[in-house]
């Protein structure tokens, strides 16, 4: 597996779930927001597909099956807390991720000392929600701790080694699970029981086998492309 395919699709394909919510965020300025960070994460998935080969033909003619992004990363917007969630779940550990890559030397040094930067802002998009969605109202707290339980699942599949990616996984997994630790406490939320939720069970996206969701959204994301072989705007 290509390490920068598989970081590449789990940029692209949350890219295009955050995408989802034009013209269906709550208010005007979370449109933007959000369009700003599928835009950051839709320019990371092209720097790195294009490492592997054509991108438009690695976003738009693959099957199913040839997707290594994450299963977290797939799964639907849901309602405003889940999508929060997942972003506060993944935007953590691209941050940690990049942040190691950075400063490593290799082949993803260049866009990961970029990529940081931004994954910065995403993340603190997503903790400022969490925190105002938690410590809110009755209703909102309720749905903050559904979402955040939920996604649990997913999280253990972030941390299991990519071939190619020169990363201490082990350091990326304590470190990620002590900063989303201390944002859901600060938030009054809890953080889901291992037990209950099957916390770090492993996920199998970066093997291509995706959730059964992730195959409605790929169709829709490739449908123009594939309906219109070779065209240009």
């Amino acid at each position: 597996m290509s390490a920068a395919l598989a970081l590449g699709d789990d940029a692209l394909v949350l890219s295009h779930r955050l995408g989802e919510w034009a013209g269906h965020a709550p208010v005007l300025e979370e449109e933007v927001a959000l369009a700003n960070i599928a835009l950051d994460l839709l320019g990371q998935a092209r720097t790195l597909l294009s490492l592997v080969g054509d991108e438009d033909e690695l976003a738009y003619l693959r099957e199913e099956r040839a997707f290594r992004n994450l299963q977290l990363v797939e799964q639907p917007n849901g309602d405003f807390a889940h999508t929060i969630a997942r972003q506060l779940y993944f935007s953590t550990f691209q941050r940690l991720l990049f942040g190691q890559l950075a400063t490593g030397g290799g082949e993803f040094a260049a866009l990961a000392a970029k990529a940081v930067k931004e994954v910065a802002y995403h993340q603190d998009h997503a903790e400022q929600w969490t925190l105002r969605l938690g410590d809110g109202t009755a209703e909102s707290h309720e749905r903050m701790q559904r979402a955040c339980d939920a996604l649990w699942r997913f999280t253990g599949e972030m941390f299991q080694p990519v071939e190619g990616v020169d990363a201490d996984w082990e350091a990326l997994r304590s470190g990620w699970l002590e900063s989303v630790t201390a944002v859901l406490e600060r938030a009054t939320l809890t953080v889901p029981d291992t037990a209950d939720t099957g916390a770090w069970s492993a996920g199998a996206g970066r093997q291509g086998l995706h959730t059964e969701s992730f195959g409605r959204m790929l169709a829709e994301m490739q449908h123009l492309h594939r309906s219109h072989p070779g065209a240009s705007w």
